[in-house]
């Protein structure tokens, strides 16, 4: 059965229609990537898959793991497992890291008892090792001061913490130098098992140079106009889009 099932998809903003028609289905443990140029949809679709109410959706389905998502609010859909990666992840003064990550650790885990502030720490301290942070950014405001690559670390970091079942990353590569990059990448791969998968959205195939996708989509004008393995998003690196400019 599919974790994610998307049938004849159509977003529109303000008013204005931005995606067209999609139809897109991830197994479990699949790792899919969205490749297209600005404006071509990627974000607005990852945007309203989680629930953003300037995204409306007027046309279609989307199931996750055979439930109706659109009926779901956007913290309902976080509980059920779904994680967002932003592209430019908010500041917020005065909630550190663990703070914040201890709450919606809890949150997102109704069901089982919570855990102590201290079990959390211990659980944080040993996944910022994984990441290669230093475990002063535990203590520090979320996002606060961070550089582009810090806040990329800290949004794996809230992923592995959470441990979702399925993940949209949205252009978790921009911004990052390549050994940021490297250990990014290493955090997404890491997370990858039968109990996984994710949604990468992105411009470039580089991050795809360490993490490989099983499936590549390339999104042009608000629609899914190719569907490849790994290779396709090496030829469109090398070509770039111009030979959807038509589609």
């Amino acid at each position: 059965m599919s974790v994610l099932d998307i049938n004849d998809l159509h977003i529109s903003v303000g008013g204005k229609e931005v995606v067209h028609g999609v139809n897109l289905k991830v197994q479990k443990g699949e790792i899919h990537a969205i490749m297209g140029p600005n404006g071509s949809g990627k974000s607005s679709l990852i945007h309203a898959l989680m629930g953003h109410p300037s995204y409306l959706v007027t046309k279609g389905s989307i199931k996750f793991n055979g439930n109706d998502l659109l009926i779901k609010k956007p913290h309902e859909r976080a509980q059920m497992g779904i994680f967002l990666g932003f592209q430019n992840p908010r500041e917020i003064a005065g909630v550190t890291v663990q703070r914040f990550l201890h709450a919606a650790y809890n949150a997102c885990n109704p069901d089982k008892k919570m855990i102590s502030p201290i079990k959390f720490h211990d659980l944080l301290i040993n996944h910022m090792k994984e990441l290669h942070m230093d475990p002063v950014f535990a203590d520090r405001f979320l996002n606060v001061g961070f550089s582009g690559g810090e806040k990329k670390k800290l949004e794996i970091l809230q992923m592995k913490v959470l441990c979702p079942l399925i993940a949209f990353l949205d252009e978790t590569d921009s911004g990052l130098d390549v050994d940021a990059l490297r250990v990014v990448s290493d955090g997404i791969s890491s997370m990858k098992n039968d109990n996984f998968s994710a949604i990468l959205v992105t411009h470039y195939a580089r991050i795809l140079n360490y993490i490989k996708p099983d499936i590549v989509h390339v999104m042009h004008n608000g629609s899914l106009v190719e569907t490849g393995g790994a290779d396709l998003a090496n030829s469109l690196e090398k070509e770039g889009y111009a030979r959807f400019s038509d589609s």
